[in-house]
């Protein structure tokens, strides 16, 4: 019983043993590193599945729409180390620019601000995570969520006016 499923299992993937080079040689070539090929692939071969899920005719030639998806990976993937590498900048200049606080003082604020984002709603903590934490503008945020711009800068306004009166209600700010 267990072979079956096995074997249906292999019979149901989308990527041949060629196929998974390929993409693998497109992250590589595109600089992901070693350690990060196989998500890529797995990535690829999810995009591959969720097209076919949605009934979306399979592409002419899977070899090639596979590389290119590879290569959309991989680009992605320089954004996201940039995007960090940005964010850590960021960080380390604010730091530079206050005064040095109290390890304990850092902490107990660091602290609180998880504490509001805990108690936020689902969607206005989204939208806080992904423009602060994640550095993405506002556009951004709408296109991946799928949402007005106006919206993402209300929930942003909302989210912040609630997290500053939990800090100043805490006492922490």
């Amino acid at each position: 019983m267990l072979r079956r499923r096995t074997r249906r299992a292999e019979a149901a993937d989308p990527l041949d043993a060629a196929q998974e080079d390929r993409v693998r040689a497109v992250l590589s070539l595109g600089g992901v590193p070693h350690g990060d090929l196989q998500d890529g692939v797995q990535q690829v071969r999810l995009r591959l599945l969720e097209r076919a899920a949605r009934g979306d005719e399979a592409p002419r030639d899977v070899s090639a729409w596979a590389a290119v998806v590879a290569s959309n990976l991989a680009m992605d993937w320089h954004r996201t180390r940039r995007r960090q590498e940005r964010l850590g900048e960021r960080l380390a200049s604010l730091r530079q620019e206050q005064p040095a606080q109290d390890g304990a003082e850092s902490r107990v604020l660091s602290l609180a601000v998880a504490q509001g984002l805990d108690e936020l709603p689902d969607t206005q903590r989204q939208v806080v995570v992904l423009r602060f934490y994640a550095d993405l503008p506002v556009r951004a945020i709408a296109e991946e969520l799928g949402i007005p711009e106006g919206t993402v800068k209300s929930r942003l306004h909302t989210a912040v006016r609630m997290l500053r009166a939990r800090l100043r209600e805490g006492e922490v700010v």
